[in-house]
């Protein structure tokens, strides 16, 4: 089994979800974070005050997903999600020693399901 974390802009998020839905992926955990990479920040004036923004807004998107689903999964995230432009975000993928079911205990693929 396989975790697969994507960070990448909240307005992809809807699309994202569609074709993992299309593709058969049913268990997702979303969370709305901010972070910085490459993107250098910029200025802004609020009441003519200056400030400066070094973190933008993402959408962290996890699944644990079979080892043979990896490449395709990462394909449709990577497809859906580029602008070719910085800040389109990363894609993370670990390996996940078990996973449990709290409900029933059923473990491994069993719980995934």
């Amino acid at each position: 089994m396989k975790k697969i974390e994507a960070i990448i802009r909240p307005e992809a998020f809807q699309p994202l979800r569609h074709q993992l839905d299309q593709a058969g992926v049913k268990g997702l955990t979303v969370s709305e974070v901010a972070g910085c990479g490459q993107q250098k920040g910029k200025e802004g004036i609020f009441r003519g005050t200056r400030y400066e923004i070094k973190l933008y807004p993402k959408v962290k998107v996890e699944m644990v997903v079979a080892g043979h689903e990896v490449d395709s999964i990462v394909k449709i995230i990577m497809d859906t999600c580029t602008t070719n432009e910085t800040g389109d975000g990363k894609i993370f993928v670990s390996a996940i020693e078990e996973v449990y079911r709290i409900r029933t205990a059923e473990k491994g693929k069993a719980a995934l399901i």
